[in-house]
């Protein structure tokens, strides 16, 4: 039962990382290094993190834009 926990949580965490990265497509905006932290998922029990990573100052300004 815990494996099949932890697969849930991998897939909703992929699911949501998709929505993310759509979301910010339809604003025009890409961030390269968007994924699942591997360390986050390398646990028994994976509690997956989503990793932002480093974007361009470009890209930074219009993100800000759009949370605004």
């Amino acid at each position: 039962m815990e494996a099949r926990h932890s697969a849930l949580c991998v897939e909703e965490a992929e699911d949501t990382l998709n929505e993310l990265r759509t979301a910010l497509e339809k604003a025009g905006i890409t961030l390269l290094s968007l994924r699942l932290d591997p360390a986050s998922l390398a646990r028994e029990a994976p509690c997956p993190l989503v990793e932002l990573g480093r974007c361009s100052m470009e890209t930074a300004r219009r993100l800000a834009a759009v949370i605004r």
